[in-house]
């Protein structure tokens, strides 16, 4: 465990937007029912260029969550990353080493772990392929932990490269052999949830599994649009709680654990 003293312990998220995030609530209400000298800031920058500043301004920072823009952008402003962090080629969480007057920034991925053990519940067996649509940071995460969990993934993207699907292939035939749909974007999301991502919805059925990485709103339009056609949803709030709690565990890893 990390070493205790009487600083004020400092965590948080960056990324922009954060009116959607609960994570600053869920660690605050930890902290509280804890009774733990520490605080859970969102840091919202409109470029991560600023995050240099954040780090410098903030003695008692320990550990940070990264959100939408930024899971890719902020590698090139870490010292190093984990070696799960580096295959899935995204960070959302930050560990602060300090080590005397030196500090070290260290990146890794806790959406893998909160992804995996909140949708491998709901497998079925033939739920053999999937699509991710969208294909931003978390959306590298998904495909890892889609392939860890025997299932073989296909992007969809509005600017599909080489070995992508584009959202005007989605035919009846590809939504047939691919039952697990995995929302990555942001589309959807507070403050705009009467969107949701362009699929053919009437070809989905009692077969496919949805799977929203977004949790506010509780049941975004891609998830009714996918009920109303019989298929099982879930929303992300899920993997939100799974991955902040790895994340805590990184920030509280001892030098020597690594």
């Amino acid at each position: 465990m990390c070493e205790t003293t009487n600083e004020r312990e400092i965590y948080g998220l960056t990324g922009y937007p954060l009116g959607h995030s609960f994570s600053r609530r869920f660690f605050n209400e930890r902290f509280a029912a804890e009774g733990r000298n520490a605080e859970y800031v969102n840091f919202e920058i409109e470029d991560i260029a600023r995050l240099p500043e954040i780090v410098a301004s903030e003695r008692g920072l320990r550990g940070m969550n990264v959100t939408i823009p930024y899971k890719e952008a902020v590698i090139p402003y870490l010292d190093e990353l984990d070696e799960t962090a580096r295959r899935i080629g995204a960070v959302n969480v930050i560990r602060f080493i300090r080590e005397g007057e030196r500090l070290r920034l260290k990146g890794y991925n806790s959406d893998i772990v909160g992804f995996t053990g909140s949708i491998r519940p709901l497998l079925r067996p033939g739920h053999r392929r999937a699509l991710i649509l969208g294909t931003g940071g978390a959306s590298k995460a998904v495909r890892l932990g889609l392939e860890m969990l025997g299932i073989v993934p296909v992007f969809v993207s509005r600017t599909p490269r080489p070995g992508q699907l584009s959202y005007g292939e989605l035919t009846a035939e590809v939504l047939a052999g691919h039952t697990v749909i995995v929302n990555s974007s942001p589309v959807g999301m507070h403050p705009h949830p009467e969107v949701c991502p362009d699929i053919p919805y009437g070809f989905l059925s009692p077969d496919h599994l949805l799977y929203d990485l977004i949790y506010n709103p509780e049941e975004t339009l891609f998830m009714r649009r996918g009920r109303e056609m019989g298929a099982v949803v879930k929303n992300g709030l899920e993997m939100l709680q799974r991955q902040a709690l790895a994340a805590w565990d990184i920030w509280q890893l001892d030098n020597n654990d690594l």
